[in-house]
């Protein structure tokens, strides 16, 4: 059984911009100091998009899907070596 999603690349992203002057590089919004990270943290803490929009009203809700998005895609790309519990 397939559940109708495919593994694709990442398409060019035109909301998240790298600039090594704003926020270290980090990942921003469309030019922004608000980073992926702080979106993403947001929604894990349990935030709607609603809310995020409200706190950040130059933000759009394309801004968030595209964040998380970002992070999917980031967190595939990249080899993270977790300790095991215990």
């Amino acid at each position: 059984m397939t559940s109708g999603i495919t593994r694709r690349t990442m398409k060019t992203l035109r909301r998240i911009t790298l600039d090594p002057q704003v926020m270290g590089g980090k990942p921003c919004i469309r030019g922004t100091r608000v980073t992926v990270g702080t979106i993403v943290g947001l929604i894990a803490s349990g935030h709607t998009s609603e809310t995020i929009l409200a706190a950040y009203p130059y933000l759009e809700e394309a801004d968030i899907r595209e964040a998380l998005a970002y992070a999917a895609w980031r967190s595939e790309e990249v080899e993270v070596f977790l300790q095991p519990p215990g």
